[in-house]
């Protein structure tokens, strides 16, 4: 009984905090005396936030979207909470998080490409500076400026220097791991210039540069560090905002020995029975149509079937080293989650969870000197793989499973790209339990945010300067059941190395290069074809002429810059030779 009056009091103070937000009430930086006092008013009442951000998760990889992997902490959430099924990022991550901090699209923002893969003529336009800019004003900051404590762990990814990190941008308490990837188990770094020499990955606590202590392990250190954080402060009776960025299950893969024991020889069965299995339980939870079919690759990759024995045997181990990674995240969620009850706050917690883009089934070994470093410096043997001195990749078609049943990967515009799973748990929200079909976006995030905390958003000006309004829409009236939707027509484009996409509604039109797509625009009926298996672009070339206007909208609005002559090979991009590259780098 105290638990379900607790709930039903939060939903009381996030629906009087819309309500105080509709009539005009604002805490805005500008007038910082009054936030305050207005912060220190409605604490009581306002709810702490835990973000929680995987790296380079499938979409079918937990339990509760479809997955094999033993997810029963995040499975928990999903079942409390909504399964926003219909969720979309960017192709890559630092551009997802940039959306995510700001509201605004990352083409605005900084991070219109990676900055490790900026052409020239990307990098002398505005928007593409490589670092999230001061062009806008971050949630994090909008919510400490009205009495929040705000907390970061992990992956940060928006800029190298100590201006443009979590320090400077809003977060009292911060540790984290400045660049784009590392290894799990230490502070070797991902991509070096060097074959001789190890590159070093950068962390910084509270804005300056540290050493990682001995017996680190990623997902197990961040959670330790939160724990810490959220402990500091839990008398004085301000509410805190918790942002987790794990780097699980990004490469290299890296995990316990224990926790790879647990799934060796699972997935000797390969690509097709684990895709086959997956697609049948998403069916049954009715996360997908009945009649959906999976997109498979097969035109691109090679099949299972075609591999050699000591190919499936890498590919499989690969797999439980992935799987492995997944069950060891979903284990420190569960520490998180058990700490807010041991504690008395559970209840007042808004909890997200999501992933930053689609499986990875990339390389990197083509990027600068990574092929002969891994050569030199790696032990990437059966026996080795997933531990510390290893460094292997996922691969595409492991990959393309954890996008079951969508089509391709991280980096493309294809729904497997962009397409994550998000689950969100309101406390007595309107949505508990189900599973929703209504599209949303990473740039709605803040919004809902801000006004689950009573924070107006930036009106244009934030401390003397300007900046973007959020383009997000607040996801809040949707799931406290007011509205049948988040966006009236939910209206949005996609860019980034060139590989492009718009969604209007019920269509999509959609553009890769050879060989993963036909180098034209391509348009699918996405209410019944989300696997985007068949154009119709010829059948209904009226609805194609429409959404090629709004994506030349979007791009004018945005600042995109386009990458003419795309080829075959854009930056950190797998080309057709991961499995003769697989052989190579385990010798």
């Amino acid at each position: 009984m105290k638990t379900l009056l607790t709930r039903c009091a939060l939903a009381c103070a996030v629906a009087l905090t819309g309500s105080a937000l509709a009539a005009g009430t604002s805490i805005n930086s500008t007038n910082s005396t009054s936030a305050a006092h207005t912060a220190t008013a409605t604490q009581s009442k306002r709810p702490n936030i835990l973000l929680i951000v995987a790296d380079d998760l499938g979409y079918s990889d937990i339990g509760a979207f479809g997955g094999e992997v033993q997810t029963p902490n995040l499975d928990k959430l999903a079942h409390e909470g909504v399964r926003m099924a219909d969720f979309y990022a960017s192709p890559f991550c630092s551009p997802t998080r940039a959306m995510l901090m700001s509201g605004v699209d990352n083409h605005r923002v900084g991070l219109g490409g990676m900055a490790e893969l900026l052409t020239p003529a990307q990098r002398s336009a505005a928007g593409y500076e490589g670092y999230m800019t001061h062009s806008v004003v971050t949630f994090p900051q909008l919510l400490r400026d009205a009495g929040y404590h705000t907390y970061m762990v992990g992956k940060w990814h928006l800029g190298l220097t100590e201006e443009y990190g979590p320090a400077s941008r809003g977060f009292e308490q911060s540790f984290a791991m400045v660049q784009g990837g590392a290894s799990h188990f230490g502070q070797v770094g991902i991509i070096t210039n060097d074959p001789d020499k190890t590159p070093k990955a950068m962390y910084r606590e509270n804005g300056k540069l540290i050493d990682l202590p001995e017996g680190f392990y990623s997902t197990i250190g961040y959670t330790d560090k939160m724990l810490s954080y959220i402990d500091s402060h839990k008398d004085d009776g301000k509410p805190f905002f918790a942002y987790v960025a794990y780097t699980a299950p990004h490469w290299p893969l890296q995990a316990p020995d224990e926790a790879i024991k647990k799934y060796e020889g699972k997935y000797d069965a390969g690509y097709d029975a684990i895709r086959a299995q997956r697609l049948a339980k998403m069916k049954a939870m009715g996360l997908v149509p009945k009649d959906m079919e999976a997109y498979t690759g097969d035109e691109v990759w090679p099949q299972w079937s075609s591999l050699s024995p000591v190919q499936k045997q890498i590919e499989s181990k690969r797999m439980a080293v992935y799987a492995a990674m997944i069950d060891v995240m979903d284990t420190q969620i569960g520490r998180l989650v058990d700490h807010l009850k041991e504690t008395g706050q559970y209840d007042n917690t808004v909890i997200f969870f999501m992933s930053d883009n689609g499986a990875d089934g990339n390389s990197i070994l083509d990027e600068q000197a990574n092929r002969e470093w891994i050569k030199r410096h790696a032990d990437n043997s059966l026996a080795n793989t997933g531990r510390a001195g290893s460094f292997v990749e996922y691969g595409p078609g492991w990959a393309q499973v954890s996008m079951t049943p969508l089509r391709l990967y991280k980096a493309f515009a294809y729904e497997g790209g962009i397409a994550v799973p998000n689950i969100i748990v309101l406390p007595h929200g309107a949505h508990d339990g189900q599973i929703s079909k209504v599209p949303a976006h990473v740039t709605d995030v803040a919004p809902t945010i801000l006004q689950l905390a009573g924070v107006a958003q930036p009106d244009g000006r934030y401390d003397g300067r300007p900046v973007f309004r959020m383009q997000g829409t607040s996801m809040l009236d949707f799931l406290s059941g007011q509205r049948k939707t988040v966006h009236p027509e939910f209206t949005e484009g996609w860019e980034l190395n060139g590989r492009r996409a718009m969604r209007k509604g019920d269509w999509k039109i959609s553009y890769a290069n050879k060989p993963w797509g036909t180098g034209e625009w391509q348009l699918f009926h996405v209410s019944v074809d989300r696997s985007e298996l068949h154009d119709v672009a010829k059948r209904y070339p009226a609805k194609l002429k429409e959404l090629l206007a709004d994506y030349d909208a979007y791009q004018t609005e945005n600042g995109v810059q386009d990458i003419p002559h795309l080829g075959e090979r854009p930056g950190y991009s797998n080309a057709t030779h991961y499995y003769q590259d697989e052989l190579e780098t385990n010798r």
